[in-house]
């Protein structure tokens, strides 16, 4: 009788997303031979199953090496959306290996009743787009700070992952470290508790983050949204 489960293939797997975990327990549960690439952003990630692999390949010729000489079979991008270096290097490095390349990209969050979206093109229109005086909770990663410590005139709120490795550049900030709460409700007493004004945040879809966008539509806050290219 023959079987209906798939071909065993080995696949390598960008990811540091949630659905890129998820994706790699399935394919493991299938038989397939998985690699998950981290970008190392992290102190201590969250393991997916199957091998793990942390830290760049040199760009898109070094990722194509990789790739050919470990003899993969397949190439997933389920990094985040705002990722575009690597989704770029994953798309040449398909060209450059002759290895298939999946794309799996999270649709954007939609607008809903409620939401008082600003959306913008650039962190620098971002940053301008804040009033004199906001109390601002930027949930961007780290990163993507820079733009905002010339605002002298506004108190931040920063969440991060993990503490950063030097001081950051704010002259009136509070860092709150951990990951975003899944539940709205904790998420709306965080903003309650700093007397948030205003949210800065990407359009990164998907549900790991929604409850903060929850959370501000229920206290009517003002989202400075920074939208995909």
């Amino acid at each position: 009788m023959q079987s209906d489960r798939p071909a065993q293939q080995k696949i390598l797997i960008l990811g540091g997303t949630v659905e890129a975990r998820e994706l790699a327990e399935t394919l493991v549960r299938e038989g397939h031979d998985v690699t998950t690439s981290l970008a190392g952003r992290t102190i201590d990630p969250v393991q997916p199953e199957g091998s793990v692999r942390i830290g760049g390949f040199g760009g898109a010729e070094g990722l194509a090496t990789y790739l050919r000489e470990e003899g993969f079979d397949r190439l997933i991008d389920a990094t985040h959306p705002f990722a575009r270096r690597i989704s770029e290097n994953a798309i040449k490095a398909s060209a450059l290996s002759g290895i298939p390349l999946e794309q799996r990209l999270r649709p954007r969050w939609q607008k809903q009743p409620g939401d008082r979206w600003k959306a913008v093109a650039t962190l620098d229109a971002a940053a301008e787009a804040l009033p004199p005086g906001a109390t601002v909770f930027l949930a961007l990663g780290r990163q993507y700070l820079d733009a905002f410590s010339a605002r002298h005139d506004c108190r931040f709120v920063i969440r991060m992952v993990d503490p950063p490795e030097t001081p950051l550049a704010f002259s009136d900030h509070v860092l709150v470290l951990g990951k975003p709460a899944s539940d709205p409700d904790r998420e709306a007493d965080l903003f309650s508790a700093h007397g948030i004004t205003h949210l800065v945040c990407r359009n990164s879809g998907g549900p790991g983050g929604y409850a903060k966008i929850i959370a501000a539509r229920r206290l009517a806050l003002p989202v400075i949204m920074l939208e995909r290219e």
